[in-house]
């Protein structure tokens, strides 16, 4: 068993290094380069290949690669090499903590924002039927909660002790009762790879999610990147820095707050639509707008993201078809007469590439849309009326972002299609959903050229360049 230590990819300065960097993303469909000069600040190349991870994830990147010297940009140029991933599903994690609505939703947002996808989350003892199920869902990582500082203890213990007599392989962050510890350090009885980091809720209404995340980032670089067999693509790329939903927060938030010289834009919502989830990332306070609303739960953390692995244009088509129902994809669509069943199987498939006929333009329009809408629905707060003897008041769970200034849409569906706008005003404000806390009139823009993740990365060596790209690169809609 092991203490966290902090580490990672250092970067080099105050000062902006000179030359190029090159940033990869190992994405689930598509595995994208982006080749910025740092001197000028400026995109100098740029590419993308169908990801190869299954035989071996250097092909698609070696295309890359090629495609980017025959424009004269040899890989010897690149002073730094950075990447995130995605691919063969991104970082798998299973969420475990004691109540549903406070160390196990505590250690679920750690874990999100960590750019984890959770595979299931686990409240309270673990049944025998839960631990079999864990095992054969074969996570790449654990995160176990439960218990505030100086509360119960006995479940974590009993959860550790349940967990360290499996075989499972994956690493165990421990995140929960301090004062719990060394009886859970007993519990796993010398098993590896457990690793020990700060309480995600060392009290009540006080959430501390980001001692896990970094944990969770440290452990993907260390770990992670060589059991996803990607090992062998670090002769190409310096380090593979964290997983791609993490690289769209950093850049969201660095977007929304800005740096020391340089102001952001304020509050602001990311949706990233992508061929296996669609991600929503909110960089927002998130409080009552109206006197009579009081909040009921936990604190929402100021970056926040969502991750909805049932909502895809490609790997999840099939499932995407499943959340949405046949009748209502046909709407957003808005063709008759369509095999939604048969187009979903056809698009989940390897071969599935960007549209270039109008009926299949439609489609990806349409299933957009509905990732859109549902994403939304499902990361914004919520309202319902509460009565009191004196009157009525509205309590509030989640976020309000009914004033939220900025909305951005990023993912392949608003760097090819044409009407960006239909998609992204399905996240707005809906008059028949009062109580859904969507923005009202937000002002809308796309990422122009597909780079918030690329800018998520270069925020590590140079945030002010990062920041002025991502201004440029914005597009009203």
């Amino acid at each position: 068993m092991q203490r966290r230590e902090t580490g990672g990819f250092e970067p080099p300065g105050d000062e902006p290094p000179a030359g190029a960097v090159l940033l990869i993303d190992f994405g689930s469909t598509y595995t994208k380069l982006v080749a910025v000069d740092l001197d000028e600040g400026r995109i100098v190349g740029q590419t993308q290949s169908l990801t190869t991870a299954e035989t071996d994830i250097t092909l698609g990147l070696r295309k890359g690669l090629r495609q980017l010297e025959e424009a004269g940009l040899p890989a010897a140029v690149f002073r730094h090499r950075l990447a995130c991933s995605s691919a063969r599903g991104g970082l798998t994690m299973i969420a475990i903590g004691l109540v549903p609505k406070l160390t196990l939703e505590a250690a679920r947002r750690a874990a999100l924002g960590a750019g984890a996808r959770i595979l299931r989350s686990y409240a309270h003892k673990l049944s025998p039927a839960e631990l079999e199920e864990i095992v054969g869902l074969k996570p790449d990582m654990i995160l176990l909660a439960g218990g505030t500082d100086g509360g119960d203890y006995g479940v974590i213990v009993y959860n550790a002790h349940l967990l360290g007599h499996t075989n499972l392989s994956a690493p165990i962050v421990v995140a929960g009762n301090k004062d719990a510890i060394p009886l859970v350090q007993e519990a796993f009885g010398g098993r590896e790879e457990v690793y020990f980091t700060e309480n995600v809720l060392p009290s009540l209404g006080q959430l501390n999610v980001e001692p896990a995340r970094a944990c969770i980032r440290q452990l993907f670089m260390e770990k992670i990147v060589e059991a996803k067999g990607m090992r062998n693509a670090e002769q190409f790329v310096h380090h593979v820095l964290m997983p791609t939903p993490m690289a769209v927060l950093r850049a969201a938030r660095l977007l929304a707050e800005g740096t020391g010289r340089e102001r952001g834009l304020g509050e602001l919502m990311v949706i990233d639509v992508g061929g296996a989830t669609t991600d929503v990332h909110s960089v927002a306070g998130g409080e009552p707008t109206q006197k009579t609303v009081v909040m009921r739960g936990l604190p929402e953390p100021y970056a926040k993201r969502t991750v909805e692995g049932d909502l895809g244009l490609r790997v999840s088509a099939v499932s995407l078809l499943a959340a949405v129902g046949e009748e209502r994809l046909s709407e957003f669509i808005g063709l008759p007469d369509l095999n939604l069943p048969a187009i979903a199987r056809r698009l989940a498939t390897p071969l599935a590439a960007v549209p270039a006929a109008a009926r299949d333009i439609a489609i990806d329009l349409g299933m957009t849309k509905a990732a859109v809408r549902l994403s939304v629905e499902r990361h914004v707060g919520t309202l319902r009326e509460h009565f009191l003897p004196e009157g009525f008041c509205y309590i509030q769970e989640g976020k309000d972002l009914t004033r939220l200034p900025t909305l951005i849409g990023t993912g392949g569906p608003f760097h090819y299609l044409k009407e960006r706008r239909q998609a992204l005003e399905e996240a707005l404000y809906r008059p028949q959903d009062p109580f859904l806390l969507r923005p009202k009139n937000p002002r809308l823009y796309v990422d122009r050229r597909y780079i918030l993740w690329a800018m998520g990365l270069l925020a590590d060596i140079v945030p002010g360049v990062a920041l002025r790209m991502m201004k440029e690169n914005l597009e009203e809609v």
